[in-house]
């Protein structure tokens, strides 16, 4: 009897936007590839509405995560390792999560890695590392990262993380997000009290997608960008997702490497 199969399934919101596609989506499945050679891989995206336009534009199929799952039991997996490539334990995890559930009696082993931020040290982590990638912004500038936002964030993950950077003598530095809690409104309210020379915005998501060119970076005036001109000051936004870092992808790497040696 030969060993039995493994498998590692990727499953990210999505994207229409090719370009960002292919420098943080499918690097980061590459990436996972590459980490577990022993694993057939899988990919799936949860966003229904993006994977039919993506169909019907460009003739790209791409499973949702109960698919895949079924092709995964189709093709005699016994072994899977789910890695979700999202920021927090928020709707969006626990819809993946859900997803699982009804398969758990179907393979003998079935594994899922942890959101990018599920505790206070990943958050420090994650710190260190945002540091680390922006540590040439000038301190007389600031540097606005947005972040999508959760209805359900218990560990209040943004708040703590803006306040871990300005723990670590990034005062410069702040947090925001385009939905739910904190919002924008703190980002501005800094802006204003710090008076910079210039603002400088950047997503705080796995993709540059839709949130980081319209509502940040968007020419309409409820942008990001545009209210803070508005106020006087200088903007300008970097449009590369999180997922373009390689010290980003490591850190999901490394969670997925987790999620495999607790089984």
């Amino acid at each position: 009897m030969g060993t039995p199969k493994k498998a590692i399934l990727v499953i990210s919101f999505g994207t229409s936007y090719e370009e960002t596609r292919k420098k943080t989506i499918e690097a980061m499945e590459q990436e996972l590839a590459e980490a577990f050679p022993d694993r057939f891989f899988y990919r799936a995206w949860t966003s229904g509405f993006i994977r039919r336009k993506v169909r019907e534009r460009d003739g790209l199929l791409i499973d949702s995560p109960k698919d895949a799952l079924l092709r995964i039991k189709s093709d005699g997996v016994q072994d899977v390792l789910v890695v979700p490539t999202v920021l927090t334990e928020g709707g969006e995890y626990q819809k993946i999560r859900e997803s699982i559930l009804p398969f758990c009696g179907d393979f003998s082993q079935i594994a899922i890695s942890r959101p990018l931020l599920a505790c206070r040290a990943d958050i420090e982590e994650l710190a260190g590392v945002l540091e680390e990638i922006f540590h040439g912004t000038d301190p007389g500038e600031l540097l606005a990262f947005m972040g999508h936002g959760s209805e359900t964030d218990p560990l209040q993950v943004y708040e703590q993380l803006n306040t871990c950077l300005k723990a670590d003598g990034y005062a410069h530095f702040c947090v925001g997000t385009v939905e739910f809690t904190p919002g924008f409104e703190p980002v501005l309210e800094e802006i204003l009290r710090r008076s910079p020379r210039k603002v400088v915005l950047a997503p705080l998501m796995m993709v540059a997608g839709d949130h980081a060119l319209n509502d940040m970076a968007g020419k309409d005036g409820d942008s990001w960008k545009s209210q803070i001109e508005q106020k006087g000051f200088p903007t300008e936004c970097i449009l590369k997702g999180l997922g373009e870092y390689r010290q980003i992808r490591s850190l999901y790497v490394r969670h997925a490497q987790l999620a495999k040696e607790m089984e």
